[in-house]
């Protein structure tokens, strides 16, 4: 059984606002298409104007980023931080804050400010799959793999062929 979702009011979207940032860190993009699907979804079952509540979505991400409990910049910095750790190219880190609603300017900006850079990544990834040096056995056998894997992760091929070329340190 569907629940019903509650008919929009401004002390709901706050209420659903707050509790979304006491879970997850976002952006201001972010948030403002969570709101907007919690909007819709309300405004299809009611049967309101979704086009109505849009000022008022708006506005409270407005007052959300003014006060500082949301900051695309600083956001940008702890994803990079993050997804470096997880091995993630510049490529992927710049487009999953794409998605995000992190202007270019500010993804860029976070990237370089980082200290980690495409290699060391390249080699945490590696290591985590299990590629290259890391691989148990039969390394040669699965080095046109490895370089694809590296490929598909969006590193470039001088970086991954001295991954999966090197040894571990």
């Amino acid at each position: 059984m569907a629940r019903i979702p509650k008919k929009i009011t401004p002390a709901y979207l706050e209420a659903a606002a707050l509790h979304y940032l006491a879970r997850f860190a976002s952006s201001a993009a972010n948030l403002r298409r969570v709101l907007l699907r919690r909007v819709q979804r309300s405004a299809k079952h009611w049967g309101d104007d979704p086009a109505q509540f849009t000022g008022l979505v708006d506005a409270l991400v407005k007052r959300y980023a003014a006060s500082g409990l949301i900051d695309d910049q600083r956001y940008a910095e702890a994803k990079v931080a993050s997804e470096r750790r997880r091995g993630r190219s510049s490529r992927a880190i710049a487009q999953r804050l794409a998605a995000k609603g992190i202007a270019s300017e500010i993804t860029r900006k976070a990237i370089d400010e980082h200290e980690g850079d495409d290699a060391t990544a390249a080699r945490a990834f590696a290591r985590r799959r299990r590629l290259g040096p890391f691989r148990s056995a039969k390394r040669s056998e699965y080095r046109d793999k490895d370089l694809a894997a590296l490929g598909r992760a969006g590193f470039v091929y001088e970086i991954a062929r001295s991954v999966v070329d090197g040894e571990v340190e």
